[in-house]
């Protein structure tokens, strides 16, 4: 039987999902093929509306062997699942002659746990133990929340967090969901033939596509257990976020409140010695971090170091204790033991590892005027981790609209682990770039807008020039504005002066959920939205609703920001500019996805404007705009005005 090309199977997929084909997707398809067939790694840049999602199922569902696909969001996770596999596969299945699997695949903690939902979640000492479902009462928010888990339990064929609508909150989730630390285990657990979270890995190892996120294929990679199943081919979408995502996960924290859990949780389970022990290590802990002040520590201060190996060695007594102990009149011991132990664990892990005083590890306070102060451990870089892991005995693609940082892949590839393109080491894997464009004519659909007659914005202040710049600008483009702002003060800031100088609406993120607030700015093109970081890369509003994006300010890390200045300074002393290769590079990519918000199809045509002159007059101009679509350039207000206004005028006219 002759093997199907691939331009075959891609026409059929794309028929099959009504869409049109793409030179930059059949030129992605291609090199994604090329990559899996000589077992080599890509960077691609696919720019918006190129269809990428197709550019890679195609050519990994033709392979035919297992493949693991990480997303960063939920939204596209359901996408790939929901639309985009399902239909491919119906249309692939005659020519390949066989039906690929698929299956999704997350954390445990995304899955709903039958043991807590019938058992109860142990408690903590002061609060008894009790049914929650009892003692929420009904007419409470949480109450209402666990009431109508309960019913949902029993229709839910998979268990997932994301398909139960509409939501609920993080607390009534947590009431029935478990980490894997506290997971008993399926061979231990009453429900472990009927769980949820099991059989969503059996489904996994017998899929030909997984489809899970950048946090578990993280905690495959830094945990050493495997979780992910066995498979040749690793395709990361939005892996501009790769690297933020598999810091978080190896980010540890401790706050007094955690520590007081993990106490509370082992002391029925221990002698009161060791629990003694541990009790007193917590409140000298808490007397710490009362004290502490937010910022970066270069060295552990004395107390914190005392308070720090107290709870340490009180937790690793803890731990010996339980896993030596058994207590026949505890309800529900397994779990409960389970628990205990999962959060003394947590606190000795973290306690130890800042202790240990890696150079590979910044350590910092923060403080929040709610939670009060937390201290944490985060990876100084993950490049490392990355070109150990995530390379090794597979073929990698990684793919986004933004890869490219100042023109070329090298940004992002050394924050990978990957030396620049075309150097081979002795232990750097081999890549290739390509970036296949965008079906969108940038030059004609959009302007880039920096208002450079502004003042350089400060630290601090409100802007006076700037809100009377972006309210002319709303003004002249009718409303249909997406304002990106670099800090909520400063999007706060803006919605209440202008709500007080427009006639526009302005929806402010945190008022709505992000949900709401994007259908609502959709619906009505006088509306504007205003927000900061989920909305630089979460709005996805073609058409004449969004045809004005503004950014505040170009978008670097704060300068207190403990670990990007800590990353930024361990670059300048290996000799490399650490402003560019850390403010910089975040703040490109932060401003490509931002102005990739404007142009979402074909017919849309609008204005990102700027309002920070350094866009156009600083050195790293260049290198900023160098990584923003090719909209046509002007410093000119009037101009700015003039478009948007025609733009607003041909809006009307078509009756929109």
């Amino acid at each position: 039987m002759t093997k199907p090309s691939l331009p075959d199977l891609l026409h059929a997929a794309v028929s099959a999902v009504g869409g049109t084909e793409r030179p930059g997707q059949v030129a992605m398809a291609e090199a994604v093929a090329e990559a899996i067939d000589d077992n080599t790694h890509r960077l691609i840049q696919a720019g918006t509306g190129t269809g990428k999602s197709l550019g890679y199922l195609v050519p990994a569902l033709a392979h035919g062997e297992r493949v693991v696909v990480a997303t960063a969001t939920l939204a596209l996770q359901r996408q790939l699942v929901e639309r985009d596999l399902p239909r491919t596969v119906d249309a692939l299945h005659p020519q390949l002659r066989r039906r690929p699997q698929f299956a999704m695949l997350k954390g445990r903690s995304n899955y709903l746990c039958l043991h807590r939902l019938h058992e109860g979640a142990p408690q903590d000492e002061e609060e008894g133990l009790f049914d929650q479902f009892e003692a929420a009462t009904p007419t409470s928010k949480l109450g209402k929340d666990l009431l109508r888990l309960r019913d949902w339990a029993d229709e839910t064929e998979t268990g997932d967090r994301d398909d139960l609508t509409p939501g609920v909150s993080d607390k009534a989730w947590a009431q029935i969901s478990v980490s894997s630390r506290e997971c008993l285990g399926a061979t231990k657990c009453a429900y472990g033939a009927e769980c949820f979270a099991e059989a969503a890995r059996e489904r996994a190892k017998l899929a030909d596509v997984v489809v899970t996120n950048h946090a578990l294929l993280a905690i495959d990679a830094i945990e050493g257990a495997p979780v992910l199943p066995q498979h040749e081919v690793l395709i990361v979408d939005e892996a501009h976020e790769l690297v933020s995502r598999v810091t978080g996960v190896a980010t540890g924290e401790l706050t007094p409140g955690q520590v007081n859990r993990a106490v509370k949780r082992a002391a029925k389970l221990v002698d009161e010695k060791t629990a003694d022990a541990l009790q007193t290590a917590s409140e000298s802990f808490e007397r710490v971090m009362e004290l502490a002040l937010p910022g970066r520590l270069e060295e552990v201060p004395e107390d914190l170091g005392y308070a720090l190996a107290a709870l340490r060695d009180a937790a690793r007594n803890v731990i010996s204790a339980i896993g030596a102990t058994r207590d026949k009149s505890v309800h529900d011991e397994d779990a409960v033991r389970k628990q205990a132990l999962a959060a003394v664990e947590s606190v000795h892990g973290v306690a130890e590892r800042i202790l240990l005083r890696s150079e590979y590890d910044v350590v910092w306070y923060e403080r929040h005027d709610r939670f009060g102060a937390t201290l944490r451990v985060a990876p100084l870089s993950v490049s490392g981790l990355l070109r150990e892991k995530l390379f090794e005995d597979r073929s990698v693609v990684l793919t986004s609209a933004t890869l490219k940082l100042g023109g070329d892949f090298n940004g992002v590839a050394a924050s990978l682990g990957l030396s620049p393109e075309g150097v081979e080491g002795d232990d750097a894997p081999v890549w290739k770039g390509l970036d296949v464009g965008s079906p969108f004519d940038y030059p004609k659909q959009g302007i880039l807008y920096v208002a450079k007659h502004l003042a350089t914005p400060g630290r601090e202040g409100t802007r006076g020039d700037m809100m009377d710049e972006l309210a002319e600008l709303i003004e002249a483009a009718g409303g249909r504005t997406l304002g990106l702002f670099s800090s909520m003060r400063g999007a706060k800031a803006a919605a209440e002066e202008l709500r007080g100088r427009l006639d526009n609406p302005i929806l402010l993120q945190g008022e709505e959920t992000l949900g709401e607030l994007i259908k609502a700015f959709a619906a009505d093109p006088k509306t504007c939205l205003f927000g900061t970081l989920s909305l630089w890369q979460g709005v996805d509003v073609p058409g004449p609703s969004c045809q004005l994006v503004v950014m505040d300010r170009i978008p670097f890390p704060r300068p207190d920001d403990p670990l990007m200045s800590a990353r930024q300074k361990s670059v300048e002393e290996h000799g490399g500019n650490g402003f560019m290769a850390v403010a910089a590079t975040h703040a490109a990519l932060l401003m490509a996805q931002g102005a990739g918000r404007l142009v979402r199809a074909g017919g849309d045509r609008g204005v990102v404007a700027v309002l920070d002159p350094r866009l156009a007059t600083a050195r790293y101009g260049s290198f900023l705009r160098a990584t923003l679509p090719d909209f046509w350039y002007t410093t000119d207000r009037n101009q700015a005005r003039r478009s948007l206004a025609a733009i607003d005028a041909a809006a009307h006219a078509d009756g929109k």
